[in-house]
């Protein structure tokens, strides 16, 4: 019996296992599923000016005035670094007429890396209806928003917004899996070439592309890279045809904010044609979204059988990039072997 059918069996059907009936394999995928349902999984590369109250690396230059008043040319009162952002340098600026603007930073950035950004969060809110920041300037290693609330709110009005939010995003069909133009996913980029394949483009553009990145084979040995691989070449018998949908691409709570109303704003995107499960998949494993968002969600939307189950072989994707940026030491390592192990 598959992995998938069993866990189905033991999780979604209301059967009573216990852990000692099974074998380790599914014991595995169940442990996986319920860190995911408790919302304890590893974050995904975080880039938003999401204040988190923690200490996280800087990648980016000082925020100057030299800097400050060659892409932004006006007058700065304040600037306030805000924490949360792993990728990228993240400051919150006021302006000397009181107006507030978050800019990010990052040394050495490719020169389209907040281009790309910035046509992302004019997609989301053209073609997909999202609020989104608007983008006040743009340049090679830095880019300057509209500011809003660093954190989400907590109450179920919001959430349930954010799932009707999402849900109409996914209801934006695609005619390929893809994008136009090749992104970023954090630092490192996202491969986006066309295909009309999204079995295949979910294990060459997601998946196996991370295998050559040197943190991920400092990480996993070869075994584990080609435990990937099969997983690859089992993806059409683990994951259902399912059409291209516009995503947002980088899809968890760090990155929804807030107005000062309390409307859901979606920040930071990697936008692509692809399936609706591999963007929840973040937000279902990385913690935080309540279970109203994903209720309100399936009544504006519905979901294939199963959806559930497939949630942490999808968030896949995600661990893979987090050891690409970081290694060993943001505690995603550990849960990417977990997941290998139950497909040896």
């Amino acid at each position: 019996m598959r992995i998938l059918e069993a866990a189905t069996r033991a999780t979604a059907t209301g059967t009573h296992v216990t852990l000692e009936a099974l074998t380790p394999g599914r014991r595995r995928w169940l442990a996986l599923r319920r860190r995911c349902t408790r919302g304890d999984g590893i974050s995904p590369v975080r880039s938003s000016g999401v204040s988190d109250g923690a200490a996280h690396p800087s990648f980016g230059p000082p925020l100057s005035g030299e800097l400050l008043g060659g892409l932004a040319r006006v007058d700065v009162a304040t600037t306030l670094p805000l924490t949360g952002g792993m990728a990228h340098s993240v400051w919150l600026v006021t302006l000397g007429d009181g107006r507030r603007a978050v800019v990010k930073t990052t040394a050495g950035a490719h020169k389209d890396v907040y281009a790309v950004e910035a046509e992302g969060l004019g997609t989301l809110r053209a073609a997909g209806g999202m609020r989104t920041p608007q983008v006040l300037a743009a340049g090679a290693g830095f880019l300057v928003l509209e500011a809003f609330e660093p954190r989400s709110p907590d109450d179920r009005r919001f959430w349930e917004c954010a799932g009707r939010a999402v849900a109409a995003l996914h209801g934006v069909r695609g005619e390929r899996f893809g994008w136009h133009r090749d992104g970023w996913l954090g630092r490192l980029p996202q491969h986006n070439g066309w295909s009309s394949d999204g079995h295949g483009f979910f294990a060459e553009r997601r998946l196996l592309r991370y295998l050559h990145e040197p943190n991920v084979v400092r990480v996993l040995d070869a075994s584990e890279r080609a435990t990937v691989e099969r997983i690859c070449a089992r993806l059409p018998e683990l994951v259902p045809v399912m059409p291209p949908v516009l995503t947002h691409g980088d899809l968890w709570r760090g990155n929804v904010v807030a107005t000062a109303g309390g409307e859901p704003v979606f920040v930071d995107p990697a936008v692509c044609w692809m399936w609706a499960e591999a963007d929840l998949s973040s937000m279902y494993c990385s913690g935080g979204a309540p279970a109203c968002f994903f209720d309100a969600y399936r009544e504006a939307r519905a979901l294939e059988p199963g959806w559930r189950e497939r949630m942490p072989l999808l968030h896949l994707r995600e661990l893979l990039s987090t050891v690409a940026h970081f290694g060993e030491e943001c505690g995603s390592a550990g849960r990417l072997r977990e997941l290998l192990r139950v497909f040896r």
